[in-house]
């Protein structure tokens, strides 16, 4: 057999930048290509049946709430009636209104985050955040990352459609007080979003920089402050941070009432999940226990993702996260499926794609996974929220 010898050829910075831009040029046909011929994603909409699994009720109760009209009748499309996201959330905010946000209970916020990439964390991030919302709540989702692959799956294309006023970045450079000026809404009904871009790398340096200049400035409350005005405008804000323990993770941490970790059942993702907590930990004691303070969160969360059943090395792994995390471990797994790549290459997830549109065994194992998902943390939220009212009570009865 011949074997070909592999040669180089030296890459000047101008190479680089030619290859940038032809790169960025074939994301922008792709898009167009996929999402032809509007080039903006739209919801998928919902049949009789996951209108009905969906408001945990049975199809008569749908039937019988159609014949009082007071709910989105939907739209005939061939032998069967379909409902659009935005009427099937009416309907879940109509049957499932026991599981929304009280009037006086603040929105609370879950912060996704992971010391490495490839473990599903914006995956994780922008399926809760679709979950949540088909449950009736008002969601905002904030993309820190500044590989923007959040904001990608919007539909909005970080490098071309992103400036630093559609990001955190403005806040982070102390050019605006809050997050209010970069929410966006997106094609999916109630779901906002702040985008992130490359640019949002300068936030690296911005942050210690003004720190070394203000020893009174708290670069680690910047987000947490500027999320002070929104949060009564939504039920859950989720935010996806990048691959690491940087400054804007740190502020994305110091900013959630929850945390979301997914972690694979693998060796090496378990160590370094192992560092993650080791150095914030760390991290928390020189910068707020240090100065008397301190910081709580409602819960945390380790979501086993990327979960292959037929992997022996990964069971073993498994205990080792269950053992060392305890009751944080949610009782479920997302297995890892074709499923996952075939609505990445579609710019979606799980959510956007039809049922029917792929195999509907290994769809329905990847679907139920992250229903489940949704439903184990919207039960936190909703803890979260009853004990808010018992402390109001609480505040109110003995003033």
């Amino acid at each position: 057999m011949v074997q070909i010898k592999q040669t180089i050829r030296r890459q000047t910075l101008e190479d680089i930048e030619v290859q940038a831009q032809k790169i960025a040029g074939m994301m922008g046909h792709i898009r167009s290509a996929m999402l032809a011929p509007t080039e903006q994603k739209i919801a998928p909409s919902l049949s009789a049946v996951q209108l009905a699994e969906l408001c945990g009720v049975d199809k008569a109760k749908i039937a019988y709430r159609l014949k009082r009209g007071d709910l989105p009748s939907g739209s005939i499309q061939g032998n069967r009636r379909e409902w659009s996201m935005a009427e099937a959330q009416e309907w879940a905010r109509d049957l499932r209104s026991v599981h929304l946000r009280p009037a006086l209970a603040a929105g609370i916020t879950i912060t996704v985050a992971n010391f490495k990439g490839g473990v599903a964390k914006t995956t994780s991030a922008v399926t809760l955040a679709q979950g949540l919302s088909m449950r009736g709540h008002r969601v905002l989702l904030l993309d820190l990352d500044p590989q923007g692959s959040a904001t990608t799956l919007f539909g909005v294309l970080p490098d071309a459609e992103v400036d630093a006023e559609h990001t955190a970045m403005l806040l982070f450079a102390g050019e605006a007080d809050t997050l209010e000026y970069g929410i966006r809404p997106t094609y999916w009904p109630n779901i906002d979003l702040v985008c992130a871009a490359p640019l949002l790398y300068g936030a690296e340096f911005i942050l210690p920089a003004r720190q070394s200049k203000d020893p009174g400035f708290e670069f680690w409350r910047v987000l947490d402050r500027g999320l002070d005005t929104i949060r009564e405008s939504y039920d859950v804000i989720v935010i996806d941070t990048p691959p690491s323990l940087s400054y804007v993770t740190i502020n994305a941490l110091m900013a959630a009432d929850g945390v979301l970790m997914p972690l694979p059942p693998s060796a090496l993702d378990f160590a370094s999940s192992a560092q993650f907590w080791d150095l914030f930990s760390d991290l928390c004691n020189q910068l707020i226990r240090s100065r008397g303070k301190n910081k709580s969160f409602e819960f945390i969360d380790v979501l086993l993702s990327r979960v292959e059943a037929s992997d022996a090395a990964s069971s073993v792994v498994r205990q080792w996260v269950l053992e060392g995390y305890g009751d944080k471990v949610l009782p479920i797994e997302i297995p890892k499926t074709a499923i996952a790549a075939t609505a990445s290459a579609e710019f979606g997830t799980v959510y956007d794609l039809p049922r029917g549109s792929v195999n509907s065994k290994t769809f329905a194992r990847a679907r139920d996974a992250y229903d489940r998902m949704c439903e184990l943390i919207e039960q936190q939220i909703e803890a979260v929220w009853d004990r808010q009212l018992v402390e109001q009570a609480q505040v109110a009865a003995g003033a």
